[in-house]
């Protein structure tokens, strides 16, 4: 039986911008139930079918929400922990499964255990929480001793996932967040990071009950299959494919993107045996229209995200087609405040919010998209084509990133079928001698054609 995740199109939402929190939590103010704005989103969720939400940090913490502060408690910007079950439970009614984020890499600065060493020193009982912890030296927060930052950041205190208490914590954490807001799963922050030890003792926790709990982690540059193969994780973050998705438009260079999902994927693929997390933006990298330098380029990117192997994912309000851009020092542009008021209006992009609907609807109406194979049929400049099967069910995708319409004969080698329909425009395509025919592939468009005996 399929799991869950296999037929879900995710929506990813960063609470703390889309939502208007201040920028920094003063730990005093009475919580503000702003998680309740995302109600309000729900009927937008649906006309795009999305079926699962992720959702950016969500507990108490200092500043951006991966600076965790309290594990137990809702960030008072966003509301309290009864503002989250019952967001959680109508989002379940509506047929939308929930993931949070799982930041067990590191703590923020007001984390209880920190501020114990802070006030205690080497006599507190948490010095063997966090790494190299060392009191012979200042921090560069003028603490009387030194510790080790996440990747340079000081107010990320990595924790210490060797020491027993501490993967026993973490442990209890995700159980109360299990059993008090009945999640489906956890995205893990910075797992190459974590490493796959630890990982595997959450896989086999969680895995007790519910037995569909869904493990996936952000990964950048690694063997993505070692985590999966290990039984520490069910999916990953496929950032190779990111890269390529836009940069195969903007270098006019499908051989990009082919090369990366028959490596990936094909007949010898190195992730044929599990689906990896797909996207084209999120909280962390440049919104998709400000990497492209085409903006047409958006369709056939967002045509090829719902038709590759994996699972399709949609970052808050990209699918308007909104611009951010990350600085050397902010990543504020990327998770800007969105109401669905400034988004509803006829010159903001509807036609991709659409299109993106129209291709959700596509894919969740296919197993061949959702679990086929992959094979390559075609690639140069500026098109490609590839087949994706399951069972009896044969799906043709092309994209053209051209300036101009492509007049195409695609070989489909053995194939006995006797007519192609394109899905998104409903077209009926011959097919001649085994070569589809393709008269007319409009400039920056794709077509996904399910071939008919």
């Amino acid at each position: 039986m399929a799991h869950w995740s296999e037929t879900s199109i995710f929506y990813h939402i960063y609470p703390l911008g889309c939502l208007g929190a201040p920028k920094r939590n003063d730990f005093s103010t009475k919580a503000i139930p702003r998680l309740a704005q995302i109600e309000q989103w729900i009927p937008h969720l649906k006309k795009l079918h999305v079926n699962a939400l992720y959702l950016g940090p969500v507990f108490e913490s200092t500043a951006h929400g991966y600076d965790t502060a309290d594990y137990y408690q809702v960030d008072r910007r966003l509301g309290n922990n009864s503002d989250l079950t019952r967001l959680v439970d109508i989002l379940h009614q509506n047929g939308i499964r929930v993931v949070l984020d799982g930041v067990f890499n590191h703590t923020g600065r007001d984390f209880f255990a920190f501020k114990d060493i802070q006030k205690f020193g080497v006599h507190s009982s948490y010095v063997d929480w966090f790494v190299d912890i060392n009191f012979q030296h200042k921090s560069p927060f003028e603490d009387t001793f030194s510790y080790a930052g996440w990747n340079g950041n000081f107010d990320l205190i990595k924790l210490n996932l060797q020491n027993p208490e501490v993967r026993n914590y973490l442990l209890e954490v995700i159980d109360f967040w299990i059993h008090e807001f009945k999640i489906d799963g956890l995205r893990l922050d910075a797992v190459d990071c974590v490493g796959i030890p630890f990982l595997q003792k959450v896989h086999a926790h969680v895995k007790r009950a519910p037995l569909d709990f869904w493990l996936m982690g952000e990964i950048i540059h690694d063997n993505y299959a070692q985590y999966v193969d290990a039984t520490a994780l069910d999916s990953v973050t496929n950032y190779e494919c990111y890269k390529g998705l836009y940069s195969s438009h903007v270098d006019h260079n499908y051989f990009e993107i082919a090369y990366s999902l028959n490596r990936q994927f094909g007949e010898s693929g190195i992730y044929r045996h599990f689906m990896p997390y797909s996207f084209v933006d999120n909280h962390d990298v440049n919104r998709l229209t400000s990497n492209l330098s085409n903006p047409q380029h958006v369709y056939p990117v967002y045509c090829l995200l719902f038709t590759m192997p994996g699972i399709p994912s949609i970052y808050y309000g990209s699918e308007w087609g909104i611009r951010g851009q990350r600085t050397s020092s902010d990543d504020s542009p990327l998770r800007p405040q969105i109401t669905l008021e400034q988004l509803h209006k006829p010159d903001q992009g509807a036609d991709l919010a659409n299109h993106i609907a129209q291709l959700s609807q596509i894919r969740l109406n296919s197993p061949a998209l959702q679990r086929g194979n992959y094979h390559q049929l075609m690639v140069n400049h500026e098109q490609f084509a590839f087949m994706r099967t399951y069972q009896a069910e044969k799906i043709v995708v092309i994209v053209n990133s051209s300036q101009t319409s492509q007049a195409i004969q695609l070989p489909l080698q053995e194939d006995a079928s006797s007519k192609g329909i394109d899905l998104l425009s409903t077209t009926t395509l011959e097919i001649r001698e085994r070569n589809l025919i393709i008269p007319d592939l409009k400039p920056n468009s794709g077509m996904i054609i399910k071939l008919m005996s």
